[in-house]
Order: C-alpha cells, then structure tokens, then sequence
C-alpha cells in the first residue's frame, strides 16, 4: 500500500459539503474520494492523448509513409 500523506488545500465551503456528500455516498474519506478524482482525471488526459494521437496518425499516414518510402529510396540510391 502506497504511503499517506497530509494534504492541505483550501476550498469554498460550498464545494467541501459537495465533496463531503459525495464521499458518503460513495463510502469513501474526502481523501479516499480526492484520490479517486485525481487517477480518473489523469486516466482521461492519458485517453485523449491517445485519441489525438490516432487523429494525427489517420490525417497524416499516408505524407509520412511516402515521406518513409522517398528517404529509403535515397539511402538505397546512395548505398548503390
């Protein structure tokens, strides 16, 4: 199990009740539940890096497959 380690922050008290009341819910600590925010925001940044990489993989494929193909057609021109 990972270490604990205190944390302090200051937030609105309005947004400490609704962490509050959707720990409970949850059945988790508000550290618990901080914890759960934190992994699934970062889980999703790693998603859409993903995505955006596929994205620019699907637009430019073909420009860089041709771009691959003109540099080993000169390394083989230069070897021959």
């Amino acid at each position: 199990m990972a270490k604990k380690t205190r944390l302090g922050a200051r937030v609105d008290s309005e947004v400490l009740d609704l962490a509050r009341a959707r720990a409970e819910d949850l059945g988790l600590s508000i550290g618990d539940y901080i914890s759960r925010l934190v992994r699934e925001d970062a889980g999703q940044l790693r998603a859409r890096g993903l995505e955006a990489a596929r994205r620019f993989l699907d637009e430019y494929r073909t420009a860089l497959d041709e771009a691959e193909e003109a540099g080993l057609a000169a390394a083989r021109e230069s070897v021959a």
